[in-house]
């Protein structure tokens, strides 16, 4: 099974962009957040969120494309790896989000961009973000403009869940792991 701790060996194999480690580490927090409302395996589901983007900075235009195969040798599951590609679905993969996990990874890619933007324009961060002011953040089409709604919307409808619902999720598993945010 996936790790921790072997996710972060194999990111820093591929990944020295600061910024997209920050949203690794975002991502990673978040599903953490999303696991527990699931009740599912918590330290997994980080594991593959901050894994997500393996194949990125690498190949930025080939999203995914050079995922499986390596992901493969280096151990992982088919469920793992598919979790993994499902998060691209119908921009650069066509694996489409069927568990939870993977309708998880899928929503809350984009929508921790929109988190992180938003606790990055207060003064105390996100220790003080309340859903309020993220839904606020998230209706202004302008701010972190590259974060699609669209995305976050289809991946709630997916699970079932308000967007609210998610963010907030996401907004609390993010104020206990701070440094998700830089």
């Amino acid at each position: 099974m996936l790790t921790i701790e072997k996710s972060k060996k194999l990111l820093a194999g591929m990944v020295t962009q600061p910024h997209l480690i920050s949203h690794a580490q975002a991502v990673m927090v978040a599903m953490g957040g999303m696991a527990k409302h699931f009740g599912e395996d918590v330290a997994h589901w980080k594991a593959i969120g901050y894994l997500h983007d393996y194949d990125y900075e690498k190949y930025p235009t080939e999203h995914l494309q050079h995922t499986k195969q390596d992901l493969e040798q280096a151990g992982l599951s088919d469920e793992e790896i598919r979790a993994i590609l499902s998060h691209g679905w119908t921009i650069c993969s066509d694996v489409e989000p069927i568990t939870n996990c993977e309708k998880s990874l899928f929503t809350v890619d984009e929508l921790t961009g929109i988190i992180s933007a938003a606790a990055r324009m207060r003064p105390n961060g996100i220790t003080d973000l309340k859903v309020s002011s993220f839904m606020k953040n998230f209706k202004d089409k302008r701010f972190a403009a590259k974060c699609d709604r669209e995305i976050i919307k289809k991946g709630c409808d997916m699970l079932g869940m308000e967007v609210k619902e998610v963010a907030e999720i996401c907004i609390e598993a993010m104020k206990e792991s701070i440094e998700a945010i830089v």
